[in-house]
């Protein structure tokens, strides 16, 4: 197992970017930029042993910086925050005070904000144990940052063991009483970009999603069995797409109320042979089939596209802070937050 740095580009004010990659002893390779905590790219075999990159990114930092990438920007690969997906309306309370941040998605907030974690240069060094290879990537939030309050320092640790277990660990301590909720936006398609991600299988183990209206919960939790959100059974993704407008995007409640390491679903695909395990202490997972994800030209190539990938987001449920039956988003000073997610290829 290694890891190796090398440059990636600079921003438009200089910052220098880093491409750190990690490989074990099964060919399988993921790589992770300091800007935003974007996974790049994950290389594995599929069951004929042709190695190929299964989620969406890109090969140069240009592209993902680009005024065509961002005009309607689809977050591949990157850690979402201050706070992941949406809060209605932009506004919470906190303490007694009223908050109030970018509305950036139709009324609302969404992945912390104009510029969130997604588009910041980390600090990054990379980490080599005995059983793993990996990068720590670290970043302080100053107080009221997009409008959040209190200053935050964020860890984001990346590591690839020979288990073919890609490791996400999150730690986070604040000054003053703030909300945190981070996720990984990376979409995946197992055939490569070959075909859309509509004939890919997908099993979770939610009995039950937050039932949302206009993308926003209502605070009613919904049974999924007999539904078009069913997955307790290994199911198409394309099964029951075509009764969902824009496909899939919600919250399905992984009952994990205590936040222990829990095995959350797994998506596969046929004809790749290549599937991913979700393991995770957080309490939900938030599945995007991709149904807005722009089609791009990539050095001449026409890529991506609606359902080029799925995004499989665990992270606490949307709208948290204004839902006190939630699981709670508040992270108090003093406190440690404490998130580990693990993709398993």
């Amino acid at each position: 197992m290694q890891v190796t740095k090398q440059n990636f580009g600079k921003t438009a004010d200089g910052a220098v970017v880093d491409l750190f990659t990690l490989s074990n002893d099964n060919q399988v390779t993921v790589k992770i930029t300091n800007y935003g905590a974007i996974i790049t790219a994950i290389e594995t075999p599929d069951k004929n042993g042709v190695i190929e990159n299964i989620v969406c990114g890109f090969d140069k930092f240009e592209d993902y910086i680009s005024d065509q990438y961002l005009g309607s920007y689809p977050y591949f690969g990157c850690v979402c925050g201050r706070v992941c997906n949406r809060i209605a309306n932009g506004k919470f309370t906190l303490n007694g005070k009223e908050y109030s941040l970018a509305v950036n998605n139709g009324p609302n907030h969404l992945h912390g904000g104009l510029i969130g974690f997604d588009r910041r240069v980390w600090n990054a060094e990379p980490v080599s144990a005995t059983d793993r290879v990996g990068v720590k990537l670290s970043y302080t939030s100053p107080d009221m940052e997009e409008g959040y309050p209190g200053k935050l320092d964020v860890v984001c640790t990346y590591t690839l063991n020979n288990k073919n277990e890609l490791s996400l660990e999150y730690t986070a301590v604040a000054d003053q009483t703030t909300i945190l909720n981070l996720t990984n936006h990376t979409y995946f398609n197992l055939t490569s970009g070959k075909e859309n991600i509509l004939g890919h299988d997908l099993i979770l183990t939610a009995q039950s999603i937050t039932e949302a209206v206009d993308m926003i919960p209502t605070g009613k939790i919904i049974p999924v069995a007999g539904t078009e959100f069913d997955f307790l059974t290994k199911k198409k993704l394309g099964k029951d797409i075509a009764s969902l407008e824009n496909g899939y995007d919600l919250n399905f409640v992984l009952d994990n109320k205590a936040g222990n390491l829990v095995y959350a679903g797994c998506l596969s695909e046929e004809k790749s042979g290549r599937s991913v395990e979700v393991y995770t202490t957080q309490p939900g997972m938030q599945l995007y089939t991709g149904y807005w994800i722009p089609q791009l030209t990539v050095d001449g190539q026409t890529k991506f596209g609606s359902y080029s990938g799925v995004a499989l987001e665990t992270q606490h449920y949307p709208d948290s802070v204004n839902h006190p039956e939630f699981p709670t988003v508040v992270l108090e000073p003093g406190e440690k937050f404490k998130q580990t997610t693990i993709y398993k290829f």
